[in-house]
């Protein structure tokens, strides 16, 4: 069967398709648990503090594991990490649909990680080698689509099944979903050969995978346990010497899990670190904005999600129109202006009160849907493009885990922000009243805002000082 579906016109697009859907569930997971949060820490009666690790656990394990499962794809062949992608993530899935509590629910979030982080360290890379040269950027754009389709659907279809009927019930959806790709997949994916290329780097992957924990640990619980507090300064300096280790070892072995000489390109070194600030940018709004809408402006789930939607509606209109233009157009034009119109719609939103319309929010979301899809394409075209072919899994993977440390980063800060200057305007008032707590929340949301807003300006300054530096050699 496989062969003959080779035979197609169109069998790399069928490719194109399954690709996409480990992007599209994880993707869809993750919009669908942001709009459920509220309703998640009200029912299990915890604090934001706690219930961000919902979100936070999985995207740590995510960016542990994402340079080790692009290697693997490399190694191994994409298609055997791909599937077992798909597999491992469905069944986190179920496990999350039948969380009682916030300890079994992260713990099922971590499992939903490893899966997803073996579809999104390969996803790109399946893409890349599929469409090659100049077609590149337009299956990077529709990549785009896909990504702000699974985020539309996301927040109306967790807002109303969270309303309906519970937040257990909105990782159902991934059920039907990912067993029908990994159907699909077997079929579809071509069978590689391996691609083996010395010893995995094991002291390496170790070595990477506690230093960022303790890294991502304290940015995390850095406020609530305290900056200068003595756990955190032994956590930070474990972390940093860890991480020390790593570089200078994986500068010295012949095969490393992460190979350094990439970042030796600056468009490469550009693109992900332009990308990381976007990211962080984007989740310091992603991250508070449920809460401003379900306590200040006491929305519904359902509500919440249509307020949402947007921002990827914008999205998926302007990604493929960039990923076009990135094919015909220097891509540090779409990037610089990308990140410069998602800085004007952090400040635009910071400016919204107690008193704010839904229309009011939705254009917020909608300006910065259009930024982040005028971005993301032809950043992404640019760091694939500007390494060599036999690399571009392992750049997939190192893009993907800048992404997710921009996440993560982005909510630590965002929450410790948050919850710094909430307790700054609180301070010496025992019984807050109704009027100083919404005035206390506001303060503190629209800071952090402030802040996502500096990332994004930093990261558009990054992105045009790319301009006129050359791609690394094959």
């Amino acid at each position: 069967m496989r062969e003959r579906l080779r035979q197609l016109g169109y069998y790399r697009w069928l490719i194109f398709g399954v690709a996409v859907m480990g992007t599209f569930m994880a993707v869809l997971d993750s919009s669908i648990v942001n709009v459920a949060l509220p309703l998640i820490a009200l029912n299990l009666g915890i604090e934001l503090a706690v219930v961000q690790w919902v979100v936070s656990a999985y995207l740590l394990v995510i960016t542990i594991l994402l340079p080790l499962f692009g290697k693997f794809g490399d190694m191994y062949g994409r298609r055997i990490i791909f599937l077992l992608g798909f597999i491992i993530f469905t069944l986190g899935s179920l496990f999350c649909s039948i969380s009682s509590s916030i300890c079994f629910l992260v713990a099922a979030r971590v499992v939903q990680a490893i899966g997803a982080s073996m579809l999104m360290a390969n996803s790109p890379a399946i893409v890349g080698i599929t469409f090659p040269g100049k077609e590149r950027g337009r299956a990077l754009g529709m990549i785009g689509t896909v990504v702000a389709l699974a985020s539309m659907v996301g927040p109306s279809l967790g807002g109303l099944l969270a309303g309906i009927f519970s937040w257990q019930s909105i990782f159902y959806i991934n059920l039907p979903i990912g067993l029908f790709a990994c159907l699909l997949g077997y079929f579809i994916l071509p069978v590689e050969e391996k691609h083996q290329q010395g010893s995995f780097d094991f002291v390496g992957a170790i070595l990477f995978a506690i230093g960022m924990t303790g890294f991502l640990v304290v940015l995390i619980n850095g406020q609530e346990w305290g900056w200068g507090s003595y756990i955190v300064n032994v956590i930070g300096i474990i972390t940093f010497v860890l991480l020390s280790i790593f570089v200078y070892y994986e500068s010295l072995i012949e095969h490393p899990m992460i190979d350094l000489s990439l970042f030796k390109c600056w468009p490469f070194l550009a693109g992900n670190l332009s990308g990381l600030l976007s990211f962080m940018a984007m989740f310091s709004n992603n991250m508070l904005l449920p809460f401003y809408l379900h306590s200040i402006l006491l929305l519904s789930p359902t509500e919440i999600g249509l307020v949402i939607t947007p921002f990827p509606l914008l999205m998926a209109v302007t990604a493929p129109v960039s990923g076009y233009l990135s094919e015909r157009i220097s891509p540090v034009i779409l990037t610089c202006s990308g990140l410069t119109i998602m800085m004007v719609g952090l400040l635009y939103l910071s400016t919204l009160d107690a008193q704010a319309v839904i229309w009011q929010v939705a254009i917020g979301q909608a300006v910065m849907g259009l930024g982040t899809g005028m971005f993301q394409s032809p950043n992404n075209n640019s760091v694939l493009s500007s390494v060599p072919q036999n690399k571009v899994g392992l750049a997939s993977g190192m893009s993907a885990l800048m992404r997710n440390v921009g996440m993560v980063s982005g909510i630590a800060v965002a929450v410790s922000v948050f919850e710094s200057k909430r307790q700054q305007e609180l301070a010496g008032i025992v019984i807050p009243d109704q009027v100083v707590y919404i005035s206390a929340f506001l303060s503190a949301y629209h800071t952090a805002l402030i802040i996502g807003a500096c990332f994004a300006g930093a990261g558009a300054i990054i992105s045009l000082s790319r301009k006129g530096h050359a791609p690394l050699k094959t």
